[in-house]
């Protein structure tokens, strides 16, 4: 209640008047420590026209009593329709066995559950994607056999099924006639209760219906505890000049404020947040949780991004359970341990006994249902964090009584600047416990998944057939091999072997390790990558991508660019296999991805499974429209957590620590080698090998020139020395 004239409305009273008929409420002392009235339940007899049409008007007026007797009306609502407030007063004593036989008919069973053994960790975002239908981010998670749970699109009061959480009480609006400041009357306050309007009988000898409103909560403050479950936020609007947003979580409950300023998420407009917020307060005081999303800046101040309020009476009055949705299964461990004060079989006593039903009895003799025996059969038992049969039982009995199943609500986020265009929207659900049933179960833990570390290690051994794409001073086909690979997400890390040079088949040895480690999500299957998108950004954006492996072959150049010959791209969950021979690694073991091919999928094996890999592996290279076969590399792949990685180390390269397996140096042959830095070398495997015949010949060929030359100068001595020793003779 809003002041008024000045002072604030301290004792008010409620006058209800129909038909000429008026009835007032007792006086509320202090409305600011006890806002409810101490004696709910008022009754007056109308008389009223059969025609809807002719009915007069519900007015509900609010008086303020306020010293040496004065008693203003501090505010006024005036409700035209009685339609939805008639009721048949009869409806309500009944029987729950026959609404339950259906369901609880013996020749059903339920809650068989196959036992798997728990080969990887499951989370509560496990369920959250398991129940959005994104699969590929729960594991093992559904064929474990557990709960999924209800996301709504909307908030949970525009439910249609839970009658916007007003089944209790309604809420209305009070005015104070027409402001100053605008023609549109001004809200002052509200009040909250329900209307039951039902005919009496004519004969007064025929016994009155049963009244309305017999079980009715305490009406005195309730000290509650309050969980707010903030799981993410969809489509906020942009703040920043980049196009997105730093947000964060602001929660106002009353005077208690938690701004959760220090868990932003940075440059996003989809962010996880992941975070849960419990605090205590009294209702119906302290009802109106404000829940809003803040722009987080580091110069400037934060501007808020939008903000959406929960009535927290509503959900903790309704019938239908909103304080604490119902789980599908009643689990006593685990990730869905139950979270309620209550077990499954005192909540069903308190449904029959709203309802009007008779007690519920678990026994085999219960005439009101019937108890179910769960018998186990030889290769199906039950889950191991499953409680006791009974507990189930009510369970199941509960999930058809209409109840808030557990979930997630989707809420939309508006700012007073724009009060009706949406500023985004928020994915979350609350939960309400009365202090005085004692503590409830334990929270879920919704923190974000982290990344864990891991190692992915490549041994290059060697390479075959790979494209000859220079020629040599001797004009040989050659190439000077290397091979280069990381990971997409960490080009930064780009390694590469060293060279084998003047290889003239093809063949390349190399016996070189790379390190590649990266950040993991093994339940979502993806890599973890963080970075800064420009070198002036603050903080580093994450990003989720496929964990896979690119190697590619390059041919060497010292004066130009280096050439590139050949890829492959392997997706470490859907790794190809590896061929045992080079002979038998062809192209074919990797098919083009077309929506005509015909070509069978390829054999793959996911090398988080099986840890290690070693074989040949075909790179191809794109040329004309057609790929072509660019040789054949010779791998180990590995993939190691952070503890087996510090247990076997392992270096880049073949530096220390060269072990697990240990490197030697590569076999290569005599003719691997840089030619212009080793000119001996080069005459003697390059220009000899090549034309040694040649030389041979040139040699032969000059040793007779020479001797040739010879001959012809001697000869004229040789023939003047006859000719003068025949003429002395």
């Amino acid at each position: 209640m809003k002041n008024y004239q000045l002072a604030p409305v301290m004792s008010p009273s409620l006058i209800v008047e129909c038909g000429g008929e008026m009835v007032e409420s007792v006086v509320i002392r202090n409305l600011k420590k006890t806002p409810n009235f101490s004696s709910s339940v008022l009754f007056m007899k109308v008389l009223l026209p059969k025609e809807e049409l002719y009915s007069p008007s519900l007015v509900i007026k609010v008086i303020d009593h306020r010293p040496f007797g004065r008693k203003p009306i501090v505010g006024q609502c005036t409700i035209d329709l009685l339609e939805s407030f008639r009721c048949d007063p009869y409806t309500t004593k009944q029987d729950i066995a026959p609404q339950l036989k259906e369901a609880l008919s013996p020749n059903k069973s339920f809650f068989y559950l196959l036992f798997f053994k728990e080969e990887e960790i499951v989370d509560w975002w496990s369920k959250f994607y398991a129940s959005i239908g994104e699969h590929e981010k729960c594991g093992q998670y559904i064929k474990k056999g557990y709960d999924t749970l209800k996301v709504y699109d909307c908030e949970l009061e525009k439910v249609p099924e839970f009658n916007n959480l007003t089944d209790f009480c309604d809420t209305f609006k009070l005015y104070r006639g027409k402001s100053e400041e605008s023609d549109d009357p001004s809200v002052v306050g509200e009040f909250k209760g329900s209307f039951k309007i039902y005919a009496l009988p004519e004969d007064p000898a025929i016994p009155a219906p049963p009244r309305q409103f017999r079980e009715l909560p305490d009406s005195g403050p309730q000290e509650c505890i309050v969980r707010i479950y903030i799981v993410r936020a969809l489509q906020l609007q942009p703040q920043d000049n980049n196009g997105l947003c730093d947000p964060y979580i602001k929660i106002s409950l009353s005077k208690k404020v938690i701004e959760d300023r220090d868990h932003y998420v940075p440059n996003t407009l989809n962010p996880i947040f992941g975070r849960m917020y419990e605090l205590s307060c009294f209702l119906p005081q302290e009802k109106d949780l404000k829940i809003s999303v803040y722009d987080y800046d580091a110069l400037t101040r934060d501007e808020k991004v939008g903000e959406t309020i929960i009535d927290l009476e509503n959900r903790f009055l309704s019938r239908y359970g909103a304080h604490c949705g119902i789980p599908q299964q009643y689990w006593i461990s685990g990730v869905n341990t139950w979270r309620d004060q209550l077990k499954p079989t005192q909540l069903l006593q308190n449904v029959a006994r709203f309802k009007g039903y008779a007690p519920p009895v678990l026994s085999d003799n219960a005439p009101t249902f019937f108890l179910i025996s769960f018998v186990s059969e030889a290769n199906k038992i039950l889950h191991q964090h499953l409680g006791p049969g009974e507990e189930r039982l009510a369970l199941h009995i509960l999930r058809t009584q209409g109840l808030v199943p557990e979930h997630v609500e989707t809420r939309t986020l508006y700012s007073t600047f724009q009060p009706n265009i949406s500023q985004g929207k928020l994915q979350m659900w609350v939960d309400v416990f009365p202090k005085s049933l004692g503590p409830p179960g334990p929270p879920f833990n919704i923190t974000p998944r982290k990344a864990k570390k891991y190692v992915l290690r490549v041994i290059i051994w060697n390479t075959k057939d790979v494209l000859l794409d220079e020629k040599s001073i001797t004009g040989e086909e050659m190439s000077d091999i290397y091979v280069k690979g990381w990971m997409p997400g960490n080009e930064e890390n780009k390694q590469k072997t060293d060279v084998h040079y003047r290889s003239l088949d093809g063949e390349g040895n190399f016996n070189w390790r790379f390190v590649f480690p990266f950040d993991y999500l093994p339940a979502e299957q993806l890599c973890l990558v963080s970075k800064k998108e420009h070198f002036w950004s603050l903080d580093k954006t994450e990003f989720r991508i496929p964990p896979k492996l690119i190697i590619q072959i390059w041919d060497n150049d010292k004066f130009s660019l280096d050439d590139y010959l050949g890829f492959v791209e392997l997706d470490l969950h859907k790794t190809i296999i590896p061929a045992k021979v080079p002979e038998k690694c062809n192209i074919d073991m990797i098919p083009e991805y077309k929506a005509d091919s015909s070509q069978k999928a390829p054999r793959t094996a996911s090398l988080f499974e099986q840890k290690s890999m070693k074989g040949w592996w075909p790179c191809y290279v794109e040329k004309d429209g057609s790929r072509i076969l660019a040789g054949k590399v010779e791998m180990t792949l590995e993939v190691v957590n952070e503890k087996e990685a510090e247990e076997r180390p392992a270096g880049k390269g073949r530096d220390e620590p060269n072990m697990n397996p240990k490197l030697d140096l590569p076999n290569r042959p005599d003719t691997s080698f840089l030619w212009f830095t080793n000119p001996c070398k080069t005459m003697k495997f390059i220009v000899w090998r090549r034309y040694k015949w040649l030389f041979i010949g040139l040699i032969v060929l000059l040793i007779l020139l020479l001797f040739a030359a010879v001959l012809l100068y001697s000869l004229p001595v040789r023939i003047s020395e006859c000719f003068c020793s025949s003429a002395v003779g």
